[in-house]
C-alpha cells in the first residue's frame, strides 16, 4: 500500500475513541509536575503543573513502514528510573553545575518504546525503535492540547518565492495571537511560548539525524507538530550566496537505522516569567559529547566588520576588504582586551574558499594578529565548505582559525541535520569552534557538541540595516522564548544609538534602537559564549573608558540569578564568574525605575562599577554616565532606565589579597 494511503488510515485511527488499557502517572521529584499516560487506540497523555491542568489528553505517535508506535500498540511493559544528577557544561553559558534530576516512566511494546519524563520545571517524551535494518519514517503525530484558550507567541515563516516553506532562515519577529486564533496554514518554528496557566516552552531537544519540528494552528487550543519531508531533488540558487534549495521532497520525513532514540518533544514550564531564564531543560535532555577534553575551546569577545561594513575612518588608508583593514581591526581588539577578529563574508569568494579576494594578504594577517595574541573567526559559506571541508580546516589550522562561522543553510530537514553534525565533527577534529547563521535553534546541540559555541536562529542586530523590526520589545522577548533553546548570536555593541524618532535604518551608517546601555546590557543579558562587537571601532576608540569596560566582560558564567522580569517589558540578570557578578537590565520603549534587591551576594563588600543611561539618554540615546559606588548584600540598588534603556554593573568582590 503507498505510503500516503498507510498515513490516511493511521491518522483516522487516532479520532477514534479507544476503550483504556493503561494509564500511568508519572510526577516530578517536587510533586508539582504530574504527567497522565494513557495507552488506547493511541498513546496520549496530559500535563499537570503546581495544580493547573495545562495540557489536555494529546496524542503522540511515529508512523513508520514497519511499525505505527503509538497506534493500537497494545499493553506496554512499564519501567521506571529516578536520576538525580549534575551535569559540569565544559562551556557554561548560563551556570557550570546544572542539576539534573527527574523521574522517567518507559512504555515498552513489541518494537518501539516511548519515554516520559518529569522534571520541576518541565516534561519531555520521545519515541525509540529496535528494528533491524533501515527505518523509513513516513510522519510523525505531536499534538500539543492546551487546557485553556490564551496567548501564543509563535515567530512564522514567511514562504519565500522561489521555495516551499521549509526554507527559512529562523529570523521572524514572534507573532502574537489568541491560540485558537492561528490557524492551521500559519507555520512556526520552535521555541513556542504559550502563555496559559503558566509559561509553556513548546520545543525540542537532541535533534539528531532527524527533521526539526515546526509548529502550526489549528484554530483550537492546540499546537501541532510539522516536519519538512525529507528532500528529493535540489537546486542550486542564489547570487553571491548560493545554497541548495530544496525542488521536490520524498512522501517520508526520515531515512534512518531502525535501532535508535528519536528527539526530546519539550514542554519548559515555568510559573513566573524570570523562572523561564533559568530553564535549561533543552541542554539536561540532549546526549552527552563523546569527547571529553574541551579545555581548547576559548569563550571571549569578537569583533564582527560586515554589519558596519568595514566602514572605519580617520585612518591613512582605503578601508574594506583589504590587509590593512584586518590588521587595524587587530590592533583595536587588542588594544581592548577581546581575543577575536572575525574575516566576515568577502576575504574570498563565496563559492570558493582558496579564491583569496585581491588586496587580501591572509599570511601576513594571521601573523599579525599571532603576535597580537588575537585569534581569527573565519566565515564560510555552507554550501563551500561542505564541498571543500577537509582542505578548508588543513588551511585554517595553518592560519591559526580558532573559530569558522558557516552561513546560509535555511533549512532544518534530515538532510540539512546531516551537514550539521558532519561540519561539528569535523571541526572538533581540528580543534576549531563553530558558529551557525541562518540556522535553526539549537536543540541541546552544543552539549552534544561543546566546541558548536554559538549560533544565529534569531532576528537579531544586522536587521537594523534594512527594518526597523529589532525594537527593544523584541528583545525583551528573546529571553524568555529563544535562549530558552540555548545560546544565541545576536551581535550586540552598536555604538551609534537612536530612540524611536530618530531611528532610521541606514545600510552606510547603522544605528540600534534604544540606548548605548541597552546594547551594553545584551553582552550579559544575552547567552553566547562568543559574544560578536558590532560597533564601529573607530567610533569605539573616541570613548576608551566605555569600550574598555565593555572588552572586559566575560561570556561564560558559573551561577546565574534572575532578579526581577517581565515578558517583553523588562529584565535584570545577575551572573557570577569567579568572585565576581555581573548585573544587567534592559527595558521597552517604556523608561523605568527599579529597586533591586543584593541579597544573592552573600558576604563582604564590593565595589559597583556601573554604567547606565546618561540624563539625557531619552532624547540623545548614545548618552551613558560611568560611576563607582560600594555595595553589599543588605542593600538595594536603585536602576533608572531611559526608553529603550540599559544598565550594567561590575560588583567586584573586594578581598585583602586579590588573585
Amino acid at each position: 500500500m503507498p505510503g500516503k494511503q498507510i498515513l490516511t488510515l493511521i491518522l483516522l485511527s487516532l479520532s477514534i475513541p479507544g476503550i483504556g488499557q493503561t494509564t500511568t502517572e508519572l510526577r516530578s521529584p517536587d510533586g508539582n509536575t504530574v504527567v497522565n499516560i494513557f495507552v488506547e487506540d493511541s498513546v496520549y497523555y496530559s500535563v499537570r503543573f503546581h495544580g493547573a491542568e495545562i495540557l489536555n489528553r494529546s496524542s503522540l505517535a511515529l508512523l513508520t513502514d514497519k511499525f505505527s508506535a503509538g497506534v493500537k500498540s497494545g499493553k506496554p511493559k512499564l519501567t521506571r528510573r529516578t536520576i538525580n544528577e549534575v551535569i559540569v557544561n565544559p562551556v557554561p553559558y548560563k551556570r557550570k553545575q546544572i542539576p539534573d534530576h527527574y523521574n522517567e516512566v518507559a512504555l515498552a511494546f513489541k518494537s518501539f518504546a516511548v519515554t516520559f519524563r518529569a522534571y520541576n520545571d518541565g516534561v519531555a517524551y520521545r519515541f525509540s525503535s529496535t528494528i533491524k535494518g533501515q527505518l523509513i519514517i513516513l510522519d510523525e503525530i505531536a499534538n500539543f492540547r492546551f487546557a485553556a484558550a490564551d496567548t501564543v507567541y509563535i515567530p512564522l515563516v514567511q514562504k519565500r518565492d522561489s521555495a516551499d516553506i521549509f526554507h527559512t532562515s529562523f529570523e521572524e519577529p514572534y507573532f502574537r495571537s489568541s491560540l485558537p486564533g492561528l490557524r492551521s496554514s500559519q507555520l512556526g518554528f520552535s521555541p513556542v511560548l504559550v502563555r496559559s496557566r503558566a509559561n509553556a516552552i513548546v520545543t525540542e531537544s537532541d535533534l539528531l539525524d532527524y527533521p526539526g519540528m515546526f509548529l502550526s494552528g489549528t484554530g483550537s487550543n492546540s499546537l501541532r507538530g510539522v516536519f519538512a519531508p525529507y528532500p528529493k531533488t535540489e537546486e542550486v540558487q542564489g547570487g553571491e550566496f548560493r545554497q541548495r534549495v530544496v525542488v521536490t521532497r520524498e512522501n517520508y520525513i526520515a531515512r534512518t537505522t531502525g535501532t535508535r532514540a528519536f528527539p526530546w518533544r519539550v514542554i519548559a514550564l515555568a510559573k513566573s516569567d524570570a523562572d523561564l531564564l533559568m530553564n535549561d531543560l533543552v541542554y539536561r535532555l540532549a546526549t552527552p559529547a563523546k569527547n571529553q577534553d574541551w579545555s581548547w575551546i576559548k569563550p571571549g569577545i569578537s569583533t564582527e566588520e560586515w554589519i558596519a561594513a568595514s566602514n572605519i575612518y580617520g585612518v591613512d588608508f582605503e578601508s574594506g576588504l583589504n590587509t590593512a583593514t584586518y590588521k587595524y581591526y587587530i590592533d583595536f581588539a587588542s588594544r581592548f582586551g577581546m581575543q577575536y577578529v572575525m574575516l566576515d563574508a568577502g576575504w574570498s569568494d563565496p563559492n570558493d574558499l582558496f579564491k583569496i579576494t585581491e588586496g587580501m594578504n591572509l599570511e601576513e594577517v594571521s601573523k599579525h594578529a599571532r603576535e597580537k595574541n588575537i585569534s581569527l573567526v573565519f566565515w564560510t559559506l555552507a554550501m563551500t565548505l561542505d564541498r571543500q571541508l577537509d582542505d578548508a580546516m588543513k588551511m585554517f589550522n595553518r592560519l591559526g582559525v580558532k573559530c569558522i562561522m558557516t552561513d546560509f543553510m535555511d533549512r532544518d530537514d534530515q538532510k540539512m541535520l546531516g551537514f550539521y553534525e558532519r561540519i561539528a565533527r569535523s571541526a572538533a577534529q581540528h580543534k576549531i569552534m563553530v558558529m551557525f547563521h541562518g540556522a535553526f535553534k539549537n536543540a541541546g546541540f552544543e552539549r552534544t557538541y561543546p566546541n558548536v559555541i554559538t549560533r544565529e536562529g534569531v532576528l537579531g542586530s544586522e536587521y537594523n540595516i534594512w527594518s526597523d523590526k529589532a525594537t527593544p520589545e523584541h528583545d525583551l522577548l528573546l529571553p524568555f522564548i529563544r535562549m530558552v533553546s540555548g545560546p544565541m548570536d545576536y551581535e550586540p555593541g552598536f555604538m551609534v544609538n537612536a530612540n524611536q524618532r530618530t531611528f532610521r535604518a541606514l545600510p552606510d551608517h547603522v544605528m540600534s534602537q534604544g540606548t548605548r546601555c541597552h546594547q551594553l546590557a545584551m553582552f550579559i543579558v544575552y547567552e553566547s559564549p562568543l559574544q560578536m562587537f558590532s560597533g564601529n571601532p573607530s567610533d569605539a576608540y573616541k570613548e576608551v573608558d566605555f569600550t574598555t569596560y565593555l572588552a572586559s566582560l566575560p561570556t561564560t558564567w558559573d551561577e546565574t540569578v534572575v532578579l526581577d522580569a517581565r515578558l517583553g517589558d523588562y529584565v535584570v540578570v545577575a551572573r557570577r564568574k569567579d568572585q565576581d557578578w555581573y548585573l544587567a537590565a534592559m527595558t521597552d520603549w517604556t523608561n523605568r525605575s527599579l529597586d533591586i534587591d543584593l541579597s544573592f551576594l552573600g558576604k563582604g563588600e564590593y565595589r559597583a562599577f556601573s554604567v547606565k543611561d546618561g540624563i539625557n539618554a531619552e532624547q540623545h540615546a548614545s548618552d551613558y554616565r560611568m560611576g563607582y559606588d560600594l555595595v553589599n548584600a543588605s542593600g538595594k540598588l536603585k536602576i533608572d532606565m531611559a526608553p529603550g534603556g540599559g544598565f550594567v554593573v561590575k560588583l567586584i568582590k573586594l578581598n585583602d589579597a586579590r588573585p
